[in-house]
C-alpha cells in the first residue's frame, strides 16, 4: 500500500510541476500584434510617442526595451507592438490616442514624413 501511495504522490508531484509553468505563461501572454506605418511623433507624456495610421486612427507607443523610438522622431515607419491598457487623462488642446501599444519591433520606411 505504502509503494502505491508513493507512486501517486509521485505522479501528482510531477504534474503539478509540469503544469505551473504554462499556467505561469497564460498570465504573460498578449493579445496579437498589430502593424502600424506612419509618422512617428513625440506622445503626450514623457518616454512615450505616438503615431497615426493612414485610416487617420492615432495609437500611443511605449518601446521595449530592444527598441529606440526617440532615435526614429520625424521618420516614417512601421511598428510591431501589443495592445496595452493604459489609463490617463487628457489634457486639453492634446489629440487623444485610440489605443496604446508595446512596441517590440520597428523598421523605418523614410527618414522623412510626407
Amino acid at each position: 500500500m505504502n509503494v502505491r501511495m508513493l507512486i501517486v504522490g509521485a505522479a501528482v508531484g510531477a504534474a503539478l510541476w509540469l503544469v505551473a509553468p504554462v499556467r505561469g505563461q497564460d498570465k504573460k501572454a498578449e493579445g496579437p500584434s498589430v502593424n502600424v506605418t506612419g509618422c512617428l511623433a513625440q506622445g503626450n507624456e514623457k518616454n512615450e510617442y505616438s503615431i497615426k495610421d493612414t485610416a487617420g486612427k492615432t495609437y500611443g507607443l511605449r518601446a521595449g526595451s530592444e527598441v529606440n523610438l526617440k532615435a526614429h522622431l520625424g521618420h516614417k515607419i512601421t511598428i510591431t507592438g501589443t495592445a496595452m491598457q493604459e489609463k490617463k487623462k487628457v489634457k486639453a488642446g492634446q489629440v487623444e490616442e485610440s489605443e496604446h501599444l508595446r512596441v517590440s519591433n520597428l523598421s523605418m520606411i523614410s527618414t522623412t514624413c510626407p
